[in-house]
């Protein structure tokens, strides 16, 4: 019989990511299974007990190959012939770090669960932010795999 945890059972730990140099896909990767909670042996899909993830240094965040110039987003307005698209380099001036919540949360299943464990994804321009009272976990991608950060 599978034991489904409890909401008073519960616990959400801090992570904190340094995006210096970091591919964009991988780190989306590595923070859409925490803030999902796929990485605890309680993990249950329909309740939202994933942990918090700070990303730091997201204006540093790198694209491979040409992507950065060549790749495109898609929008539409909701109004005939409304739709927009724009390059990572132009997003990337706009709204630093848009990239990376694109990522995730195209990696996260579609609905209200999917909102709601999006929220648990902080991004920060520089090393400043306003977390430092939580007890982080620091986790280290070149560690994890030395294809996460590109070497230029």
């Amino acid at each position: 019989m599978t034991n489904f945890i409890k909401k008073n059972e519960l616990k959400n730990d801090w992570y904190i990511i340094d995006g210096t140099n970091a591919v964009i896909g991988r780190l989306a990767t590595i923070i859409a299974k925490i803030i999902r909670g796929k990485h605890k042996t309680t993990f249950t899909p329909h309740m939202d007990h994933g942990d918090f993830v700070v990303v730091k240094n997201i204006e540093n965040i790198k694209f491979t190959g040409k992507k950065f110039k060549n790749k495109k987003y898609y929008r539409h307005t909701g109004h005939p012939g409304g739709i927009k698209e724009i390059n990572p380099e132009n997003l990337h001036k706009k709204k630093p770090g848009e990239a990376l919540k694109l990522a995730v949360k195209r990696m996260l299943p579609g609905g209200p669960l999917a909102k709601k464990q999006l929220t648990k994804l902080k991004m920060y321009s520089g090393n400043e932010h306003p977390h430092s009272a939580q007890n982080f976990t620091v986790i280290e991608l070149a560690k994890l795999n030395n294809k996460n950060l590109l070497r230029n």
